[in-house]
């Protein structure tokens, strides 16, 4: 089968298309022909050093998936070959769906909304699993809670919006001026231009800030916080000494690693029956564009995701 590969480490012209053969899916597992897969921060990482694999060299890029079940191994019942499905498999371990087929524990995937099509689909999962498990599983969101989301318009941020408001928040966002219109169409009751203002001294009251930027942002952040308020860091693994400073202000503070969950699956694909929850796309580009795509996320000026296209 065709997938992408890197020999080194290094900016987006290490990827490349490569032939290796196709996997067998074992005990509990499925074969999905691969339809779209999508491009995450952590890609780039990834690509780039290694990322969590670190010194076990290049690994086989790619999370998110949106297929068909091709074949299923032994045990499995959730699942027949020919049904839809999407997921995020196998986060934090590498599961390569940069590729024409990836193997999946089954309990990793769901049934894709028939409202959406596989590119729709294949944006969602690593995103929105971030967005749910940050709001919901870390910092327990509750209706009428004040929720800032940072990047508000990006991959995450267009999701963890939509979410938190879903779920009866009450949304700030912080984006550039000229995607200020979006974020409101996302569900955003307030958005802060941070090219042009302080957010740390524009709210306050704030219960849950999600960070998808880390450096500073993390720190400013604490300075919005109400008594009993979270920052849940998704970007910067400096937790010492963030949780040292929250806990001084009286505040909390998590670094949060997404992970391979199938009931968050399904409570995202019911806000997406719902109507509550849909992914915007900026980009879609074949399977063999994966270093162009990766060209355009790094530059950083997108809104919503960037998805590569597999098979028809």
């Amino acid at each position: 089968m065709r997938a992408i590969g890197q020999d080194s480490f290094g900016g987006p012209e290490v990827l490349k298309i490569v032939e290796v053969e196709r996997p067998e899916p074992g005990p509990g597992e499925v074969l999905v022909r691969v339809h779209a897969t999508s491009v995450n921060p952590t890609d780039f990482w990834h690509r780039a050093t290694g990322g969590l694999a670190g010194d076990a060299g290049p690994i086989r890029l790619g999370w998110d998936v949106s297929g068909v079940v091709e074949q299923v191994g032994l045990g499995v019942t959730l699942f027949e070959p020919g049904e839809e499905v999407f997921g995020m498999p196998l986060q934090p371990r590498p599961a390569g769906t940069y590729a024409e087929y990836v193997v999946s524990p089954s309990r990793h995937l769901v049934r894709k909304p028939a409202s959406l099509s596989h590119v729709q689909a294949a944006a969602l999962p690593l995103v929105a699993l971030t967005g749910w498990q940050a709001l919901v599983d870390t910092a327990h969101v509750r209706p009428g809670h004040r929720v800032l989301v940072h990047a508000a318009a990006g991959g995450v941020g267009h999701v963890t919006v939509q979410i938190a408001k879903a779920l009866g928040a009450h949304v700030i966002g912080t984006a550039s001026g000229s995607k200020h219109d979006f974020v409101r169409r996302l569900g955003a009751d307030e958005v802060i231009d941070y090219t042009r203002t302080d957010f740390a001294s524009a709210v306050g009251d704030i219960d849950i800030v999600v960070d998808t930027i880390g450096g500073e942002y993390g720190p400013r952040s604490l300075r919005t916080l109400r008594e009993g308020g979270i920052v849940v860091s998704l970007a910067s693994p400096a937790e010492a000494r963030l949780s040292a400073q929250a806990r001084a202000l009286g505040f909390r503070s998590a670094f949060m690693i997404v992970e391979a969950d199938q009931s968050g699956m399904r409570e995202i694909a019911a806000l997406v029956d719902s109507g509550r929850l849909t992914p915007e796309i900026h980009t879609v580009l074949p399977l063999d564009q994966a270093a162009k795509a990766h060209e355009i996320g790094e530059a950083g000026r997108t809104s919503g995701k960037i998805v590569l296209t597999v098979a028809d």
